[in-house]
């Protein structure tokens, strides 16, 4: 798991919010009750789309209990999932058997501290440890975490075989079979078979992402340091990057449309918005034009009261968001903050900064129904506005 489901609280409305750290908060503290404080250290963002995927299959919503301030949360409480639920679980052995086969890739690689004899022996050691963990986990939710092992184990041979000509989805397809073994595995424990192949469908192209997301953002320090690369070994560009990592995130779409869920709304959120928004950052940064569709049509990138803004007002050039959540570029003035919002932000100068919620989202504002699924969109469906 590569960390690219990271919503910035002020994209997501109170209740999705609260239901993503719910699930993050609940895979940490998993971590804790199963193994110990130490496994903490394999929490991750995206480890916690399994249990948000288990629970969006079930008849009812998942065991929740309340938990005490931490300091990652701003010492305040929260209501988290149960470290006695199946999803829970299946998310702590996953992460740590992952994180197990990362930290001995970095042993290998030598990075960092890891030069030092000592320090590379303990981190290790912790790797096994971890995935002698994360076995006895999987073992008690019926999942057999050898299919992680080896992909991991598969991971350096098929680097081995990636030269320029050759497809860089050698090099993804273990980690596309990983994630896509872990969401299959939810369909089983949430009793719905059915799902099971639209879920490896969805793992695949999750997993194709998170690689070629992780490969994009190492590019240059992968060059600095002379660490393999997948694009740069396969002699794939960047532009071909984007270019594969849009196609699989239109096959995901595709595959999550097709699933049975009881509640859809913080999966779709996840997988539907937040990765597209994480694919944007990543090559924004990585300084590819963002391509944005309509464009070369002359169509507008953004509904009118988005591009309006006051005289004078100066025109900011499109970059990154400095906190790091991604997605707010300016157009025209106007932030894209609204459109990661769904109009819930509006900025200071438009006519519904002060209006409801309903008022707000310009995706009820401009939606055709015919032709997408944007309507009843997420926040509006639970949001806490007034």
């Amino acid at each position: 798991m590569f960390g690219i489901v990271r919503p910035c609280r002020h994209r997501m409305c109170g209740k999705l919010h609260a239901a993503w750290l719910g699930h993050l908060c609940g895979l940490c503290l998993t971590l804790r009750d199963e193994h110990g404080h130490r496994a903490r250290l394999a929490t991750n963002y995206d480890g916690l789309l399994i249990s948000v995927l288990l629970e969006a299959q079930r008849p009812a919503p998942a065991p929740y209990r309340p938990a005490a301030p931490c300091a990652l949360r701003g010492f305040q409480r929260a209501t988290v999932l149960s470290s006695a639920d199946p999803g829970a679980r299946l998310a702590a052995a996953v992460s740590l058997v992952l994180a197990a086969g990362k930290t001995r890739d970095h042993v290998a690689d030598r990075d960092g501290a890891l030069r030092v004899p000592a320090l590379a022996g303990v981190a290790g050691r912790l790797a096994d440890r971890w995935a002698e963990a994360g076995a006895r986990t999987g073992d008690g939710v019926g999942f057999d975490t050898g299919v992680l092992v080896a992909a991991v184990a598969r991971q350096s041979e098929l680097e081995s075989k990636v030269v320029p000509g050759v497809p860089v989805l050698l090099a993804t397809e273990p980690t596309e079979t990983a994630v896509a073994a872990a969401f299959a595995h939810t369909a089983t424990l949430a009793g719905r078979p059915g799902n099971a192949a639209g879920l490896a469908e969805v793992g695949r192209y999750f997993g194709r992402i998170a690689h070629l997301l992780d490969a994009v953002e190492d590019y240059a320090d992968d060059a600095v340091r002379g660490a393999f690369n997948p694009l740069r070994a396969s002699g794939t560009d960047l532009a071909q990057a984007r270019r594969l990592c849009e196609d699989a995130h239109h096959g995901l779409r595709l595959a999550l449309a097709d699933l049975d869920l009881r509640d859809r709304r913080l999966v779709r959120a996840l997988l539907d918005r937040e990765v597209s928004d994480a694919i944007e950052r990543t090559f924004a940064l990585a300084g590819v034009p963002v391509h944005r569709p309509g464009a070369e049509h002359g169509l507008p990138l953004a509904p009118p009261e988005m591009s309006a803004q006051p005289a004078g007002h100066p025109v900011e050039r499109p970059e990154p968001r400095p906190d790091g959540c991604g997605g707010s570029l300016v157009v025209g003035g106007a932030c894209v903050l609204t459109t990661c919002t769904c109009g819930l932000w509006q900025p200071r100068w438009s006519k519904h900064r002060r209006r409801g919620c309903g008022d707000r989202c310009w995706c009820t504002r401009y939606c055709n129904c015919d032709s997408c699924h944007c309507c009843n969109c997420d926040c509006c469906d639970c949001c806490d506005c007034s």
